[in-house]
């Protein structure tokens, strides 16, 4: 077999695989039977579970979370079908779901100000592989990073941006995310504060990297102030954006130990190597339905 041949092979079987793939992920009241009631349903619909992770907050009269994997043969074909046909499963257990399927993939913009590192990260995941997404726009309040963007021929914008001019920056930033058909708003180290008209257009698709092991050191500054209190330990924290700064639900966090030694440089310089994979974690599990909000909490099914 040639090598074009066994690319072409290759490329139909990962084509096929994605297509017979999905997930499911449930929330509702706990009580007995609910996983039976899935499992039943999927069984009835010809589709295979291949992982389930479920969690009860607690087992009387508690909150039930579960994400279930599956396969399903003609999934392409009965999709419809099944999500017309759980409506009525819902219903009966009050629950809140979401069906999501693997070729479908998710569109994903990325904000950046002028520290790069937190995207440099999330395009190498993505050359590699390793972030199932769609990168399709990159913005930016700083032309820094348009050279390396643009040479992976992703289109990159600069709107430069303030409080004094925030209302009209936002509409235009609005105005790409339609014209890309975003899915997930991705900010790496964008250093605005957004308004709630922004917020409120994108509910739980706003991922955000703050700069300190949360709720410590909400806000600018947070390496400094660190120095300053003597900390021994620095983190980072990934989470959802909401109206409330810096207090959204939270997805990953990390820590690095430090001690006297370490000044506000050299703390920056080892925060930045936590904040690449805090957000590179949170933004994977996001991609791959792993997450579900509750309140201003998350459930994350690693």
């Amino acid at each position: 077999m040639s090598i074009n041949t066994q690319a072409k092979s290759n490329s139909q079987q990962q084509n096929t695989y994605l297509e017979n793939r999905g997930r499911l992920l449930v929330k509702c009241p706990d009580k007995p039977g609910i996983v039976s009631v899935l499992s039943t349903f999927l069984h009835t619909h010809n589709s295979n579970i291949i992982e389930s992770n479920q969690y009860s907050s607690n087992p009387e009269n508690g909150t039930f979370f579960i994400r279930i994997a599956y396969h399903c043969d003609t999934l392409l074909e009965t999709a419809s079908k099944m999500e017309k046909d759980f409506e009525q499963i819902a219903a009966a257990h009050n629950m809140e779901y979401s069906f999501n399927y693997l070729h479908e993939r998710t569109r994903s913009a990325i904000f950046v100000s002028k520290e790069p590192h937190c995207l440099m990260e999330l395009l190498w995941e993505w050359q590699n592989g390793d972030l199932d997404t769609d990168i399709v726009v990159v913005i930016s309040n700083h032309e820094d990073a348009r050279p390396f963007v643009e040479a992976l021929g992703i289109p990159y914008y600069y709107i430069p941006a303030n409080k004094e001019i925030r209302k009209q920056v936002e509409a235009e930033q609005i105005r790409l995310m339609e014209q890309y058909n975003v899915d997930l708003l991705i900010l790496a180290r964008y250093m605005q504060i957004l308004t709630s008209e922004f917020v409120g257009h994108f509910e739980n698709r706003i991922i955000n990297i703050h700069h300190s092991f949360l709720p410590a050191f909400i806000g600018a500054g947070p390496y400094e102030r660190a120095y300053e209190r003597g900390v021994k330990l620095i983190g980072a924290t990934s989470h959802y954006v909401t109206n409330n700064l810096d207090e959204g639900p939270i997805i990953e966090q990390d820590v690095e130990r430090v001690d006297h030694r370490d000044d506000v440089v050299e703390l920056k310089k080892i925060g930045r190597t936590i904040e690449r994979r805090v957000l590179a974690k949170a933004v994977k599990w996001h991609l791959e339905n792993r997450i579900i909000v509750e309140g201003n909490k998350t459930i994350v099914f690693h």
